[in-house]
C-alpha cells in the first residue's frame, strides 16, 4: 500500500501550519524509503542519524526503529508548493552564507552548518537574522557578531522546522538572506604596519620602565601585523604630534598611542593627537576597562589612544575595537556607544576572553 501527501489538508491558524500526514505502522514499512533522517541519542556516547533519508527499511531494522520509539513511519510524495526539509535547508544556506562563509553540502537531520572559509571577523546581520527567525517555520542560530574566528570554525546552523515546508516560507527566508548579502559574513583582517607612540614623562625620562610597548606590539603581531616604528614622547602635545607624523611618514597605516588619556592636567596625549591632524575624534568609551579610550583618524589612518588600564588588564576595550578596525570598519561615536551592552568586564581571576560575556552585546 502506498500513501501520499498529495491533497493533504493544510490548516492555517495563528500563523502555524499543521500538515495532516499519512503514516504506516513500522511493521508494514519493510521495503519503503525513509523520507527523513531518524535521530538516535545515546547519552554520553552518540547523537546523530541512526537511519539516513533514503534508507530502504529492512526486516532487521524494525526492532531498532522501535527502540527509537518509532511505531509509525511517514510515507509520502511531495505535493505542489511543498519542499522536503533537506531541499529547504540547501536553498536557505545559499542565501545565508555571505563573504568568507561556507556551508555543508551534506545535510544531516535536515540541518545545514556554516563554517568560516577564512580567518577573520564574523559579522552577523542581526536585524536580518531576527526577521529570518520571526515566523517560526525556519530557524538560524549563530555565534555573536564581531567574533574573531579561524578558518574552519563553526559559525552557526539552520534548518526548516517541519519535515515538509511550504515553498513560499522558504522563498521568504531566502529573500531576507539575499537582501542582506548574506546573514553571515567573515571579513578578512588586513596586516597592519603600526606605529607606536608611548607617552608620559615618567617613561620618557626613565623614571619607570615602559610596560605599554610589549602589550601593544603583541596585539599587533597577534593579527599578523608588524610594528614599524616606536617613539617615546614626554607630556608635550607638540612632541607627541611630531612623533605621530613621523610614524605616518614612515608608512604606518595604524597608530597606537598609550598613556596621557585621563583628565589629569599632565595627560595631554589626546591634544597631541589633535595637533597631528586628527579628525572624527571620539574620546571616551562605554566599556570598562577602557572608559578613557580614544579613536580618531588622520588622513584615513586610524589612531587609537589606549588609557593606562591597558597595562593592568589582559582584556580591554582595545580587544573589542582593534579587530573591527583591521577588518575595515570605521569606528565612530555610534559604534563606541553600542559597546555598552556587554561592555562590562567581570575581571575574572583567570581571563577566558573571548569565551565570556565581555563585548557580547
Amino acid at each position: 500500500m502506498r500513501y501520499s501527501l498529495r491533497g493533504i489538508m493544510v490548516l492555517q491558524k495563528n500563523r502555524e501550519v499543521f500538515l495532516m500526514n499519512r503514516t504506516v505502522p513500522v511493521e508494514e514499512a519493510v521495503n519503503m524509503v525513509i523520507p527523513h533522517d531518524i535521530t538516535e541519542i545515546r547519552p554520553g556516547e552518540f547523537k546523530g542519524p541512526a537511519f539516513k533519508r533514503g534508507h530502504v527499511i529492512r526486516q532487521e531494522d524494525i526492532p531498532h526503529l522501535k527502540r527509537l520509539g518509532k511505531e509509525r513511519i511517514f510515507v509520502f510524495d511531495l505535493g505542489p508548493g511543498e519542499l522536503h526539509e533537506d531541499e529547504a535547508a540547501i536553498r536557505m544556506a545559499r542565501a545565508v552564507a555571505g563573504q568568507g562563509v561556507e556551508y555543508s553540502k551534506e545535510i544531516a537531520e535536515g540541518k545545514v552548518g556554516f563554517k568560516a572559509a577564512i580567518d577573520g571577523l564574523l559579522k552577523v546581520e542581526t536585524e536580518a537574522l531576527f526577521r529570518f527567525n520571526l515566523p517560526g517555520d525556519v530557524m538560524l542560530a549563530t555565534r555573536h557578531t564581531d567574533t574573531v574566528v579561524k578558518r574552519g570554525e563553526k559559525l552557526g546552523a539552520g534548518r526548516a522546522i517541519p519535515l515538509v515546508i511550504r515553498e513560499e516560507a522558504v522563498n521568504r527566508a531566502v529573500a531576507i538572506g539575499q537582501e542582506a548579502g548574506g546573514i553571515l559574513k567573515v571579513l578578512p583582517f588586513r596586516k597592519s604596519r603600526a606605529g607606536l607612540v608611548i607617552t608620559g614623562n615618567e617613561v620618557y625620562y626613565g623614571r619607570i620602565k615602559d610596560a605599554f610597548e610589549p602589550v601593544l606590539r603583541k596585539k599587533v603581531e597577534s593579527f599578523g601585523g608588524q610594528v614599524i616604528n616606536v617613539r617615546f614622547a614626554p607630556d608635550d602635545p607638540d612632541v607627541i604630534a611630531r612623533h605621530i607624523r613621523s610614524c605616518l611618514d614612515a608608512g604606518a597605516d595604524l597608530i597606537l598611542t598609550s598613556g596621557g588619556m585621563s583628565v589629569d592636567p599632565d595627560d595631554v596625549a589626546r591634544h597631541g593627537i589633535r595637533k597631528a591632524g586628527a579628525v572624527d575624534v571620539v574620546y571616551g568609551s562605554s566599556v570598562l576597562p577602557g572608559a578613557m579610550f580614544l579613536v580618531a583618524y588622520i588622513e584615513g589612518v586610524p589612531v587609537l589612544g589606549m588609557p593606562a588600564c591597558g597595562m593592568y588588564f589582559k582584556t580591554t576595550v582595545l580587544d573589542l575595537v582593534f579587530p573591527r578596525i583591521l577588518a575595515g570598519e570605521k569606528i565612530g561615536r555610534t559604534e563606541i556607544a553600542a559597546l555598552g551592552h556587554g561592555g562590562f568586564c567581570l575581571g575574572c581571576r583567570e581571563c577566558r576572553y573571548p569565551l565570556c560575556p565581555f563585548g557580547k552585546g
